[in-house]
């Protein structure tokens, strides 16, 4: 399934999942999932994605060189490079 873009839900699966929803929590049998108390080995953000978006950007030629320099991931260095700028900066 392609992110951002999924398959639209039959009506019979969404009837189901609207069921379920609808079921109090008291109603759901967990007792084969024990409870999880220990989140020490826990990685945050370990599963998320998120969704890329082809863009054309001009970068001044020395800058895009030195992420060059450092080999094959380039543009992913150049994201991490932007996403600490805009943690830094968020209001």
């Amino acid at each position: 399934m392609k992110k951002g873009n999924p398959t639209p839900l039959t009506p019979e699966l969404q009837a189901e999942l609207d069921a379920l929803a609808a079921r109090p929590a008291s109603a759901i049998d967990t007792s084969d999932m024990p409870e999880v108390t220990d989140w020490s080995g826990g990685v945050r953000g370990a599963f998320f994605r998120p969704i890329k978006k082809p863009i054309a950007m001009r970068l001044d030629a020395d800058v895009l060189d030195w992420f060059k320099r450092g080999g094959e991931g380039y543009q992913t260095r150049i994201n991490a490079a932007l996403r600490e700028f805009m943690e830094r900066h968020r209001d």
